[in-house]
């Protein structure tokens, strides 16, 4: 199942309702300027309440921002000859 999300979510076995959340959670994470009511009623049809909504929309973006600040400062990063 790792293997299979890894390689391409879009195509690994999961139900209905994770590959919808995954889908809004790619366009936040590439564009959140582009998630719009649609997003969220295509979330709500799978049987994400508004408090779901907002919840995947706050972790997905936290992730996103912490990531963001790790590779920023190099966290986790090996030294590379060249790059102090």
């Amino acid at each position: 199942m790792v293997d299979a999300l890894k390689s391409d979510y879009s195509t690994a076995p999961i139900s209905k309702q994770d590959k919808v959340m995954l889908d809004y959670v790619v366009k936040l994470t590439k564009d959140a300027t582009k998630c719009s009511p649609r997003d969220h009623e295509r979330l709500r049809a799978v049987g994400f309440d508004d408090k779901g909504i907002l919840q995947i929309t706050l972790i997905a973006s936290w992730f996103n921002y912490i990531n963001r600040v790790a590779d920023a400062l190099g966290v986790g990063r090996d030294e590379l000859p060249g790059n102090p």
